[in-house]
């Protein structure tokens, strides 16, 4: 596009060849494409299309693989398209996040259902100790407190729909006998929270509470994390208790 044609349209040329740069990042596999190959497609030169991608990959939009030296989405683009839809969710279970996250000196996410599993799309960190961060990460349901949490309120034909499928082991700790986690599920609603003992990540305990709807279905989970030394099964009732009542709140 010349300059005086993206003039008219109101456009930014340089932002219209990032966006078509970044597309064709998209468009490859996994394993990413080749700067020189992606410069081709897109009908840009060489020091164009490096400029740009550069810039790309400074924002965490496009990554680079340094042995191959090709280019493929970066996480910044997973993030942003976890939230897409639940701004107004997210603004305000933010603040209730963040409250927790104070109080407990641990991670506190909010998760929606998406593909089969769930997605973290909004996270509150603890700024003085290191701590689990999962936004923008895409979690199975049956290995996660959060995915228990709800798989235990969806309707029964629901959960047995997602349950169908052979259950995958991340641990030792993982639940993939369909009995017992039916058996689980129960217990969770009794309790109101579920948990995770080392189920997704074998050092990694969380907490989970269901956001419901006027319905009691779920549409959203609030988690607590952290490393097990400081998550240990003895917290989980009164993190549990907290995840219930911000679950609530939001």
């Amino acid at each position: 596009m010349t300059a005086q044609r993206a003039a008219d349209t109101g456009r930014v040329q340089s932002v219209d060849r990032a966006a078509a740069l970044l597309a064709a990042v998209a468009a490859g596999s996994p394993a990413g494409r080749p700067l020189a190959e992606l410069a081709d497609e897109c009908g840009l030169n060489r020091a164009t299309a490096w400029r740009l991608i550069a810039t790309l990959e400074h924002h965490g939009l496009v990554e680079r693989d340094p042995a191959a030296n090709t280019y493929a989405i970066g996480v910044a683009v997973s993030q942003m398209a976890a939230t897409a839809g639940v701004a107004a969710l997210i603004r305000r279970a933010h603040p209730i996040l963040v409250e927790i996250c104070g109080e407990t000196g641990e991670t506190a996410n909010l998760a929606v259902p998406q593909r089969l599993g769930l997605t973290y799309v909004d996270e509150a960190t603890p700024k003085s100790v290191l701590a689990a961060r999962w936004l923008g990460t895409h979690v199975p349901v049956h290995a996660t407190s959060a995915g228990k949490a709800f798989l235990a309120w969806l309707p029964p034909a629901e959960a047995e729909t997602i349950l169908a499928a052979p259950l995958a082991e991340y641990t030792e700790s993982t639940h993939t006998d369909h009995d017992a986690l039916r058996t689980e599920l129960e217990s969770i609603r009794v309790n109101g929270y579920a948990v995770s003992d080392g189920e997704l990540e074998p050092d990694v305990n969380g907490v989970s509470a269901p956001v419901l709807d006027a319905t009691d279905r779920p549409y959203a989970v609030v988690s607590l994390w952290g490393p097990r030394n400081r998550v240990p099964r003895s917290r989980f009732a009164a993190l549990g208790a907290l995840v219930v009542d911000a679950a609530e709140r939001i």
